[in-house]
């Protein structure tokens, strides 16, 4: 189309089209799922991302936050500390990306109030088996406000404060596999609260955030160093007991077969004389 110029104009692209068409793709090529609701505990939650209907992250743990905050004492002069104890409740809203090297998950709950965001890095380093690639959590943040009541008792100077971690290597799993750990975990969390120290407890963990090969199905797990200690721990007494069994089974042969060949020589004439006699 040309104008009364004789320039070519632009064509023209409604521009609430445009919107609507990025949306729809963007729905389309990323979901989260909470999926608390399926897990046996009840203080488990399970969160999916998942991007061109394929799952690319999967994260189910317990978690519970101990936070410090500061309240009057009785004499309304001095300051105590208190310590709030927050859990991660099921239905919490959950938003997530992921990427090659890079993913993430961020839980939120009472209108926002409290925030969980868990930053993933996939990374290669040498070995002397040759180059190897694993993820690791990289980075744990938490953004909470002390004017929120149902935690926070009379909190002085009530506000939004942020706990971040510092230098995190947690979770470190070769790459395509799921990091698995029931026994519970503490990471310390730097408070922007007059640096308080913000502890975060995880237990009953499995996550996965970078190459999910079959859609809501963990890759081979990867056993935190607790988990396999206490797995040796529980089946160590069973290989000392088979191994005591199989000892107790050997001497019990070995003694059967001296006896039966010390009477088959006592039966024998000790006197070579006698042995005219026989037959």
């Amino acid at each position: 189309m040309r104008t009364a110029g004789g320039r070519r104009a632009a064509p023209r692209i409604p521009g609430l089209l445009l919107l609507l068409h990025a949306a729809a793709r963007l729905a389309a090529e990323q979901e989260v799922e909470n999926l608390s609701g399926l897990s046996p505990s009840p203080e488990k939650d399970i969160f999916v991302v998942r991007e061109n209907r394929t799952t690319c992250l999967m994260a189910e743990f317990a978690a519970r936050f101990i936070v410090p905050y500061d309240v009057w004492a009785s004499n309304y002069v001095d300051l105590i500390t208190e310590q709030a104890e927050i859990p991660l409740p099921r239905g919490a809203e959950m938003r997530g990306k992921c990427g090659a090297n890079e993913s993430e998950l961020e839980v939120s709950w009472l209108e926002r109030a409290y925030t969980l965001r868990l930053l993933f890095l996939k990374e290669g380093h040498n070995t002397s088996r040759g180059p190897e690639a694993q993820w690791r959590l990289a980075r744990t943040q938490f953004a909470y406000d002390t004017g929120e009541r149902t935690y926070f008792k009379d909190a002085v100077s009530p506000g939004k404060h942020t706990a971040s971690s510092h230098r995190l290597s947690a979770f470190v799993t070769p790459a395509g596999k799921s990091y698995e750990c029931q026994a519970q975990q503490s990471i310390t969390l730097l408070s922007s609260d007059h640096q308080k120290s913000v502890e975060l407890l995880l237990s009953e963990v499995r996550v996965q955030p970078f190459d999910i090969s079959a859609d809501f199905v963990f890759s081979e797990e990867h056993k935190c160093p607790v988990d396999q200690r206490e797995q040796l721990e529980e089946t160590l007494p069973l290989i000392l007991g088979l191994i005591l069994g199989l000892v107790i089974v050997i001497t019990l042969c070995v003694y059967h077969l001296h006896h039966k060949l010390t009477a088959s020589q006592a039966q024998l004439p000790r006197d070579r004389s006698q042995y005219k006699h026989m037959g």
